[in-house]
């Protein structure tokens, strides 16, 4: 048998998918940023913190090399999941895919802010660090527990914020 991945009619409401995502996104502290040079795929761990409904932000030293990448060419995408799930059970992560850039004035001080919140607010790591934010324009919800076994929802992040289902698919033995 090989499995396949199945587009299904399976709508889920905005409000369910709000629930999801902010439980997916506040169950994990680290996260994989993943970002392009020209020629390669990037990856880096980090702590992350949710701003506002969806934005996500971090701080990094202005030269590491996700950092040049995000000025390169803005986009970006970032993997949240537990780490300690086992193989068989009850998987849950949530990708999220749009566009990232380094914070400048206010919105550095309001990102930093976010990011103090979720973790120690010790002002003289943060004033070490440039923070940076990605603005999602798209998520990738895995629950099996909340959706079945191996579906996945992807929902659109309208431009006042709230999320619209997009399509459901599920990997299936054929």
């Amino acid at each position: 048998m090989t499995a396949t991945v199945v587009r299904t009619g399976r709508r889920i409401s905005a409000d369910r998918l709000t629930r999801v995502a902010r439980k997916l996104l506040d169950a994990a502290p680290l996260c994989a940023l993943a970002t392009m040079t020209p020629n390669r795929a990037y990856i880096n761990t980090m702590y992350f913190a949710r701003a506002g409904e969806w934005d996500l932000v971090w701080i990094s030293a202005a030269q590491s090399q996700h950092s040049k990448n995000v000025r390169a060419n803005g986009r970006a995408a970032i993997a949240v999941y537990k780490s300690h799930q086992r193989w068989g059970g009850k998987d849950r992560g949530v990708q999220v895919f749009g566009r990232a850039r380094e914070l400048r004035g206010r919105a550095a001080r309001d990102g930093k802010a976010a990011y103090g919140r979720r973790f120690e607010n010790d002002a003289r790591i943060l004033e070490r660090y440039v923070v940076y934010r990605l603005r999602p324009t798209r998520l990738k919800l895995f629950d099996e527990r909340e959706f079945g076994s191996g579906t996945f929802v992807t929902a659109r992040v309208r431009r006042d914020g709230t999320l619209a289902w997009e399509h459901t698919e599920t990997y299936r033995d054929s």
